[in-house]
């Protein structure tokens, strides 16, 4: 069987003392970075609202400078005049 060796009172409560700084600084961290990931979050909404996403009913394909395609949703291509 192990032996148990007897800590002093003092020496208990000077590492009971320790933890609890230790924990303050981690519930600190973990506050922070629960910050930081709603602020990083709201950045990136922020920037991806900036685009303007509007539907487009008629496309008008000309080919003034070329030949024109365009690809509509249901992947059909509609070619344009040269």
């Amino acid at each position: 069987m192990e032996e148990y060796t007897s800590i002093p009172y003092f020496v208990h409560e000077g590492m009971m003392a320790r933890n609890e700084r230790l924990i303050k600084k981690l519930i600190i961290a973990l506050i922070v970075t629960i910050g930081l990931v709603f602020a990083s979050n709201a950045i990136w909404l922020y920037a991806w609202l900036q685009y303007d996403y509007a539907g487009v009913e008629n496309v008008d394909v000309n080919g003034e400078s070329g030949v024109a395609n365009y690809i509509g949703n249901d992947g059909n291509i509609t070619n344009g005049e040269d």
